[in-house]
């Protein structure tokens, strides 16, 4: 059986030409290494623009989208159509077999409301691989692209959080690795600097500092939620400079590598910070 790498990427990258064959560089080497490769992506900036277009307000909530009925249809229209076709036809131009989908095809991220406050906010409950796993099953395997869009029990469209839907995601299907593709080099400590490894309890030391927030913060938990559920392999690191990660060296530092609290190295790291 083929092992399995999700990678998470950022929906404001796809502004970013140099970005964008970096991806395609990363997608290409992990296939060459007889990896599947699923990818999920975001999409915030194109979403606010299209609320701004069309003379629709929202605010966050605990830096989460409140969605009403209006915007979700914006939201799906944004992400499962604009965004998602765009990145499937980049991969296809660079020779790269893709299909674009949704997370509310075949119930495939099916969630509850996260809270009344929040709406059409959803909460990933149950993960269904059943149309992931048929597209990697064809001849060309190729790469699925998910749309963060829940369904829930009534056909109801959700609006998930892109970093929550990979870590989902990545935990059903087994994954080996999960990488997280964002803006920056990775965790920063207080003085900004890349933190190469990094421990459950170093973050919950950082967040309680101060030092990890906004969208950071949320990264992180989905982070640890999916390494405690048994992803061997947890990273975050600049979408600028994903293909470093296929020419890497034992003890070069590509973005921050998340690991268990048992792990010496990363022990070190945390008397460090500390």
């Amino acid at each position: 059986m083929r092992k399995k790498i999700v990678v998470k990427w950022g929906g404001s990258s796809l502004q970013n030409p140099g970005t964008v064959q970096e991806l395609i560089a990363l997608v290409l080497g992990f296939r060459k290494m007889n990896y599947d490769v699923v990818l999920v992506h975001g999409g915030g900036p194109a979403i606010n623009q299209e609320l701004t277009r069309r003379g629709i307000e929202w605010k966050f909530i605990q830096g989460q989208r409140q969605t009403t009925p209006e915007m979700m249809d914006v939201i799906e229209e944004v992400l499962a159509g604009k965004i998602n076709s765009l990145l499937v036809t980049h991969l296809q131009e660079a020779g790269i077999p893709a299909v674009g989908l949704s997370g509310a095809q075949e119930n495939t991220l099916f969630c509850t409301p996260a809270s009344e406050e929040l709406q059409q906010v959803g909460k990933i409950e149950v993960v269904a691989t059943a149309l992931v796993k048929k597209c990697l099953r064809l001849k060309s395997a190729p790469v699925p692209v998910l749309a963060p869009i829940g369904i829930g029990a009534q056909g109801e469209k959700y609006n998930i959080n892109a970093d929550w839907a990979a870590a989902k995601m990545a935990v059903a299907l087994k994954a080996e690795q999960l990488i997280f593709l964002t803006d920056q080099n990775g965790i920063l400590d207080q003085n900004r600097e890349q933190v190469s490894q990094a421990t459950p309890d170093l973050i919950e030391h950082m967040i309680q500092e101060g030092v990890i927030s906004g969208g950071m913060y949320t990264k992180v938990m989905t982070m640890i939620s999916a390494l405690q559920a048994g992803v061997q392999k947890v990273r975050v690191l600049n979408a600028n400079a994903a293909s470093a990660l296929l020419q890497s060296r034992p003890g070069q530092d590509i973005g921050t590598l998340l690991v268990k609290n048992s792990q010496k190295k990363a022990c070190a790291e945390w008397r460090a910070y500390g």
